[in-house]
């Protein structure tokens, strides 16, 4: 595993070395754009609309567009300007407890591991974090974005969380919203409560899996052996029977709950 950033940790006037490393990976199925006759592979070119021609590098530059439709050119050393300070450093500026932190805030995690000289210090940052009950509210620079983040102990190891910004977060009051206007009956609101019972289980995150990935991955061999041959699936998915949202909302919260038990 290849690590992403080197630094430490800034916890108070102690520095612990550390590498950060992804803490997720994805499973996609790489695709390409291909020209169905010959196969021949789509490639993406930078082309000018205003003539149409192919663009190199070195006359590209960035733009900020005006109201007017005019660009205020960006060269790099004013981006450079403005970019947060390249720091090699996570700095934890404040604690807090982890329930506080609203789920709508949480990104992308991180794996930290020490350096070989910093074994102790991390070992003390962890344990600290799990007997305080807090974790560590810290500011990071990645390439060239600063970051927001928590700092958290999992098992042995120390996690680095990215979160968002409040600013980067939209409001939901932009959406037009059921206000409590909308009567809700006792019989509707127990029954539905009745199918959360039913459905509740414990959070097992090994239980789900990909499905989807499997599932491609399955017909891409299928087809590949079949050598250009039309490839029917076996089993077809059995399509339910759509409901409109004006149909009954007793008679839907009834067939669920009659779906759940069978």
């Amino acid at each position: 595993m290849k690590a992403l950033w080197k630094g430490g940790i800034s916890f108070g006037l102690v520095n612990i070395p550390v590498k950060l490393y992804s803490g997720a990976q994805t499973h996609r199925i790489d695709l390409d754009m291909i020209r169905k006759k010959d196969q021949c592979r789509i490639e993406y070119v930078r082309v000018c609309k205003k003539d149409g021609k192919e663009v190199p590098w070195d006359e590209i530059a960035k733009g900020y567009k005006k109201e007017n439709g005019d660009y205020v050119i960006l060269e790099k050393e004013d981006i450079a300007r403005a970019m947060p300070e390249k720091t090699q450093t996570i700095d934890i500026f404040e604690f807090v407890k982890e329930d506080e932190i609203p789920s709508k805030y949480l990104e992308k995690p991180y794996l930290v591991e020490p350096d070989k000289i910093a074994a102790k210090t991390y070992a003390l940052l962890r344990d600290a974090l799990k007997k305080s009950g807090k974790v560590g509210l810290c500011k990071f620079v990645i390439r060239t974005s600063e970051h927001l983040g928590i700092l958290t102990p999992q098992d042995d190891a120390i996690v680095l969380i990215q979160i968002r910004f409040e600013q980067d977060l939209r409001d939901p009051k932009e959406l037009k919203l059921p206000t409590k206007s909308v009567t809700i009956s006792k019989k509707e609101l127990d029954m539905a409560l009745n199918i959360i019972d039913q459905l509740t289980d414990k959070f097992e995150p090994e239980k789900y899996k990909d499905t989807y990935k499997d599932e491609l991955l399955k017909l891409i061999k299928k087809k590949a052996a079949a050598k250009g041959k039309k490839v029917v699936a076996e089993d077809e998915p059995k399509k339910k029977k759509e409901r409109h949202p004006a149909d009954d909302l007793l008679d839907q919260l009834r067939a669920s709950l009659e779906a759940i038990k069978n």
